[in-house]
């Protein structure tokens, strides 16, 4: 083939795999909003545990505190919008909305997969978030398989410049993969390439599953390979078998992705296992989280951080307005939480005898 028609070939292949990421990030955030997709059969576990209330908490309720930090970058709460959208058209308002009010409430956030936009400059647009966001901590995020596709330590690199991310997110979504129908499956020899990445990234590196859960062995891998957090996305919340089979045309593809619907580690029980295996290790803790009471739990279980996700896209449809009411919300949820136990901060939280389990 000659070289002018093999370049020609060669950009047509990108910008078709290019419009095809914006095609499905678009068709996920509409059956995440219009169809069923939480997991069944499997819950996130956190129903099993009780605070044992405390009717003297001898402590003024305007004086507890939620903050935290994320690599030395201090943030007035322990949340985080879980790495959800961005790069399809009309995603930048949603991102626009979510990081303006994370901005005003002291929230970080992550961005949805990064991918598209190293593909496609065109959409690097709906991952530029600085100018409303200048201080909170930024995530950029990658599908740690991509590693296996042709991405290395210089496109990791080009999504952290595009986000002007403190932090890249790899994701691990195995599952996700197998059902969809355009789904990169070779996770072979993945955790050398997470190594490298973690050794010459410019910012630290975390990984977060999608609502699987991580367990305690592969923790210590992803720790040992350099990973500075984990998010242990676990089950309980969305599922992303139940998303792709809407976006599958295959019946048996369809059917068998019901067999999934319980599939994987509950919340509760991955951050329980990751936080005392790696008690150095920041733990976030997302993946049904419902309200601030369940976001307690989960940090009263070992977590340093919880994510929201698919709870917070509706109201980011809608307006500013919205979002900031539900975030508020979560955060005095947690408040009042710490004060029923006598918590003033978020140590004081993590290291409460007041969590039991009850089931």
């Amino acid at each position: 083939m000659p070289q002018h028609e093999e370049n020609a070939s060669i950009k047509h292949d990108a910008s078709h795999q290019a419009n095809q990421t914006e095609r499905r990030k678009a068709d996920h955030i509409r059956i995440c909003l219009e169809e069923t997709v939480q997991a069944s059969g499997v819950t996130t576990g956190l129903e099993r545990y009780r605070f044992v209330h405390q009717a003297l908490p001898e402590l003024n309720f305007d004086d507890i505190d939620l903050n935290t930090s994320w690599f030395g970058i201090p943030v007035d709460t322990p949340f985080l919008i879980s790495s959800m959208t961005g790069g399809s058209e009309g995603t930048d308002r949603i991102n626009l909305r979510l990081a303006a009010i994370a901005e005003e409430r002291g929230w970080a956030m992550g961005v949805g997969s990064v991918r598209a936009a190293v593909e496609n400059p065109a959409l690097i647009s709906t991952f530029k978030l600085r100018h409303v966001a200048p201080t909170i901590p930024l995530f950029a995020n990658i599908g740690a398989v991509q590693l296996n596709m042709g991405m290395g330590v210089n496109e990791c690199e080009k999504a952290v410049e595009i986000v002007e991310a403190n932090a890249l997110i790899l994701h691990l979504n195995a599952l996700q993969e197998v059902f969809q129908p355009e789904g990169d499956v070779d996770f072979s020899e993945l955790l050398f390439k997470i190594e490298e990445v973690c050794r010459k990234l410019s910012v630290p590196v975390g990984v977060k599953e999608v609502g699987w859960g991580i367990a305690e062995d592969t923790a210590r891998q992803l720790s040992d390979a350099g990973v500075s957090f984990i998010d242990v996305a676990g089950a309980g919340g969305t599922s992303w078998s139940q998303v792709e089979k809407f976006r599958s045309h295959q019946a048996v593809q369809r059917r068998a992705a019901e067999a999934f619907a319980d599939w994987g580690i509950p919340t509760a029980d991955s951050v329980l296992a990751v936080g005392s295996a790696l008690p150095e290790m920041k733990v976030v803790a997302s993946g049904g989280i419902r309200h601030g009471v369940d976001a307690a739990k989960a940090i009263a279980l070992g977590a340093d951080a919880v994510g929201f996700g698919r709870s917070l896209l509706q109201a980011a449809i809608s307006s500013e307005e919205e979002v900031n009411e539900v975030l508020m919300q979560v955060e005095l949820e947690l408040r009042i939480a710490m004060f029923g136990i006598g918590a003033r901060t978020i140590s004081d939280l993590q290291r409460s005898k007041r969590l039991v389990k009850i089931q």
